[in-house]
């Protein structure tokens, strides 16, 4: 197996349409009477991740490129509003592929993880705030890492040092990162079951005594730097230069993967634009590792 995009396409493609084929029930819902789409669900699935991956924001010109270059994976292309539709409503199908994807890769079971936000810019004029379908979920916040307010939400990732996205939510941005944070982990048991010792890197505003102690009765660890007139912390010096980590991985998201220019106008418009770039690069990293790749959140290969 080579290190492509052919390749990744071609592999995430027969990954998908064999969970489909076990778990019928993940396929978007469609009448049981009508024309069925010339577009299966695995290709849709696949079609979306190379968009992310090649830096195509615009779904009207990624479609034109697809015609034009992808003819060789694909034997029917939809029009935008199609491809639009259906993508929507494959919200529940992506999130369980990268799930599925995430416990196939080597770094599922690392012992340490990193947590943090990062914006989600959804507007910046007056007119859009006050007339978005965003309003009221998309809110003012600040972003200390760039020193600017922005309007919109927050993504939160739970990472494994290698990028590996273990655990996400899209919030307002003013949500409490705490709360955020122990939302994530009540909503998926399963992802610190049987992890006794997890470690979790956190900045200094995931910091409480209350807070801290229900991190410890599921068994994580939080290693943070000291805030303001507390003492220093046990490890913290060590473990320092880690939360660079999670810079970094945002710094995919927004750098190589686009995330601040997703398009999205409506809620399920962000919320599936979001999940297909952290898709995309859970399909990176996994195939990254199947093929042996030094670096198993490089995209270096499949951006062009």
């Amino acid at each position: 197996m080579t290190n492509n995009l052919d390749t990744l396409a071609t592999a995430l493609y027969v990954k998908t349409d064999d969970l489909l084929k076990a778990s019928p029930c993940l396929a978007p819902w469609r009448p049981r009477v009508g024309i069925s789409p010339k577009l299966t669900d695995a290709e849709l699935v696949t079609l979306a991740v190379m968009q992310a991956l090649l830096g195509f924001t615009s779904e009207a010109r990624w479609l034109r490129h697809a015609h034009q270059h992808l003819g060789h994976l694909f034997r029917y292309l939809p029009g935008q509003s199609g491809y639009n539709k259906r993508l929507r409503r494959a919200t529940g199908l992506i999130t369980t592929v990268i799930r599925t994807l995430a416990v196939d890769t080597t770094l599922w079971t690392d012992d340490v993880w990193v947590v943090d936000s990062t914006p989600v810019e959804c507007g910046r004029s007056k007119e859009t705030v006050r007339r978005s379908d965003m309003a009221g979920w998309a809110e003012y916040g600040y972003c200390a890492s760039h020193s600017r307010y922005f309007w919109g939400l927050r993504l939160h990732l739970v990472c494994t040092l290698g990028g590996l996205p273990v655990g996400f939510t899209l919030t307002g941005a003013k949500a409490d990162e705490r709360q955020t944070l122990l939302g994530i982990l009540t909503a998926d048991p399963d992802l610190v079951r049987d992890r006794p010792g997890q470690i979790l890197i956190a900045d200094k505003n995931y910091y409480g005594a209350e807070f801290e102690a229900v991190l410890a009765q599921e068994g994580l660890d939080l290693p943070r730097p000291a805030r303001k007139g507390e003492t220093e912390r046990p490890g913290a010096r060590l473990f320092k230069p880690l939360r660079q980590t999670i810079e970094s991985i945002n710094q995919t998201f927004k750098g190589q993967l686009d995330l601040e220019r997703h398009g999205g106008h409506t809620p399920t418009g962000v919320i599936v634009r979001v999940l297909q770039r952290i898709l995309a690069l859970t399909t990176a990293i996994w195939h990254n590792g199947k093929t042996g790749a030094p670096v198993h959140r490089s995209l270096t290969a499949y951006d062009h």
